[in-house]
């Protein structure tokens, strides 16, 4: 076991690796008598297979439904008796347990989520009742225009990479998925030397240790088991889909591939420098009502029903998007305003007054991001999960501060020039569409 003590923004987060490879991070938080965990795994929809699309997904919808001790009942009521939390979720990069409970009952809350993670039984028929109500989002998203035009812009952007198919799969690769899918996939994913345990609140680092040790310590690592390999990424050229569908309004985005998060391992200067400029051009253009977007396509141009931009952080290249719900009538007009804003990024820099605006909702919104034992927990996690470090809660700041609009205009001509195109409205409205 090895310690080390790091001090990110104020807050000592105690980081230690377990002999079998866990890395455990403990930031004490006395304020309230609440202790939040967060449990990341490297695993999630990044890996599944193709003809196993939904995989992540199922496994993380039946995990806490019935393990070798407790039936998915008992565990219900465990969590249930004493008012606490005990979650899963498959992200595209990461898989997560989740749990949240008052400092006293932390220890029992912390061995069923181990029991949960060590030793899930996948009962058929809970396996079943998930995968129906897996189709039944599947068809309930077709009928909904923001995630119909979603799906096409990420499978044009990301072809065959797992980041261009939904997370819940295909009704025909969710249909055919079966316990021993699952249990392969817990076999393969589930080790301890791809276990991030992160802890906040009301718990010293000395007793989170032990008690890590106690429910996690004797899980060890077949050395004949393979580490899960990277899907492979292939370039795709800008395009677009355009789909007729009878709905009262048109939904417009406009995708750019942008850089995946800037890992330890990766060049330090470029790649980290673009990635804090789009994350700060993006809270310019769609964050709030205040955002260059809202003002000018919604507030004063009247175009839009809701306008707003993202970018996704993710491990692979990923994209950045700017989207618009308006008025058929205004389709056209929608496409040529979100490229026009755009543009004007490529084009010309902000002013003064623009970049520090934005520099200082960004900085606030990411100080009030880790307000709470589960945020902090949350953060700490995910930083080491996607190979961050904890030093970037410190670094990354600096680094939104330091940028100039000359650093911001060309991270725009870098990655934000040649946009793919998802459209979805009437049918009369999108033959008529030039781009």
């Amino acid at each position: 076991m090895t310690s080390s003590l790091v001090v990110t923004r104020n807050r000592p987060v105690h980081r230690t690796h377990l002999a079998n490879g866990i890395l455990l991070l403990v930031t004490e938080n006395p304020a309230a008598d609440i202790v939040a965990a967060r449990m990341f795994l490297k695993a999630g929809s990044r890996w599944d297979k193709r003809e196993q699309a939904g995989l992540s997904n199922l496994v993380s919808s039946v995990l806490t439904k019935g393990s070798a001790q407790y039936s998915s009942l008992e565990i219900a009521e465990q969590v249930e008796s004493i008012g606490a939390s005990l979650g899963t979720d498959a992200a595209a990069d990461y898989f997560l347990t989740s749990i949240k409970t008052v400092a006293g009952d932390f220890p029992a809350m912390l061995k069923l989520a181990g029991e949960v993670m060590r030793h899930p039984t996948f009962p058929e028929h809970e396996i079943e009742l998930e995968k129906r109500l897996t189709l039944q989002s599947i068809r309930s998203r077709r009928e909904q225009p923001f995630n119909v035009a979603m799906e096409n812009l990420r499978q044009i952007m990301h072809g065959a990479h797992p980041y261009g198919i939904s997370s819940l799969g295909s009704e025909d690769t969710v249909g055919q998925l079966t316990r021993d899918d699952l249990l392969a996939y817990h076999q393969q994913f589930f080790r301890p030397d791809q276990l991030i345990i992160s802890i906040s609140g009301r718990i010293d680092a000395q007793n989170a240790e032990q008690l890590v040790e106690s429910v996690f310590g004797d899980w060890t690592v077949d050395p004949a088991r393979p580490l899960a390999t990277d899907p492979e990424i292939i370039p795709t050229q800008p395009s677009q889909s355009i789909v007729a569908q009878e709905t009262q309004q048109s939904i417009v985005m406009l995708g750019y591939l942008a850089p995946a998060v800037p890992r330890q391992t990766d060049d330090p200067t470029e790649l980290a420098q673009d990635y804090a400029a789009l994350k700060l051009i993006n809270t310019y253009l769609g964050s709030g009502l205040s955002s260059r977007l809202f003002v000018e396509l919604r507030e004063k141009r009247g175009l839009a029903y809701e306008v707003s931009a993202f970018y996704s952080t993710h491990l692979d290249p990923t994209h950045f998007v700017t989207y618009m719900g308006t008025a058929p009538e205004n389709t056209q007009t929608a496409i040529d305003g979100l490229k026009s804003e755009v543009d004007r990024l490529v084009e010309q820099p902000l002013s003064d007054a623009e970049l520090q605006n934005a520099k200082n909702k960004f900085l606030g919104q990411y100080a009030l991001g880790k307000q709470t034992n589960a945020q902090i927990a949350q953060a700490f996690g995910w930083y080491e999960a996607v190979g961050l470090g904890l030093e970037f809660d410190e670094q990354f700041p600096a680094q939104i501060e330091a940028l100039t609009a000359e650093q911001l205009q060309a991270a725009a001509q870098r990655h934000l020039s040649q946009p793919y195109l998802a459209v979805l409205g009437p049918e009369q409205v999108v033959q008529q569409l030039n781009f």
